[in-house]
């Protein structure tokens, strides 16, 4: 009851298991050929996982050895958050998140991530910024003849 059980031909389970086994049989001494690194052969079981893994292994490698700066515009959404999650934890980036700081912080904790506004992530509070004003009356003027009053230009300018 605490935990779901996957199916057994889940593909993604050999990343798990494999690796798992290997390691305990080069413990208990039973391993005929011992690997002599699990972290290579992790990444040699990917391509039975990932049919794009082998595509992006290369693209991946050279954001891990010099991560840039990546700008997340809807920062307060919830699947935005979580992948900034990721991006930290495989060292992919280093985010900056456009969000109300106290709507920010509140989404992260209801969603149990370890993100850390200010120190993992730079933010940028879209109504401290004093760029703010001048997006929304841009984005008002070109958008009032499709009907977008003042309000809903800088809550388009907020979230997006």
């Amino acid at each position: 009851p605490d935990y779901l059980i996957p199916k057994p031909f889940d593909a993604r389970l050999i990343l798990r298991i494999a690796p798992a086994v290997a390691a305990a049989a080069a413990a208990d001494g039973v391993a005929t050929r011992p690997v002599p690194d699990l972290a290579a052969y992790r990444q040699s079981l990917e391509r039975f996982v990932y049919q794009t893994g082998m595509f992006m292994r290369p693209v991946f490698s050279a954001a891990k050895a010099a991560p840039a700066r990546v700008i997340y515009a809807e920062g307060e959404d919830e699947r935005v958050l979580r992948a900034v999650q990721v991006a930290l934890d495989e060292g992919l980036a280093r985010p900056t998140l456009i969000g109300r700081p106290a709507v920010l912080a509140a989404r992260i904790q209801r969603a149990g991530l370890r993100l850390k506004l200010g120190e993992d992530v730079a933010v940028v509070d879209p109504e401290d910024d004093p760029r703010f004003r001048q997006y929304w009356e841009a984005y008002h003027q070109r958008m009032k003849r499709n009907g977008v009053t003042p309000e809903m230009a800088k809550s388009a300018v907020r979230r997006s």
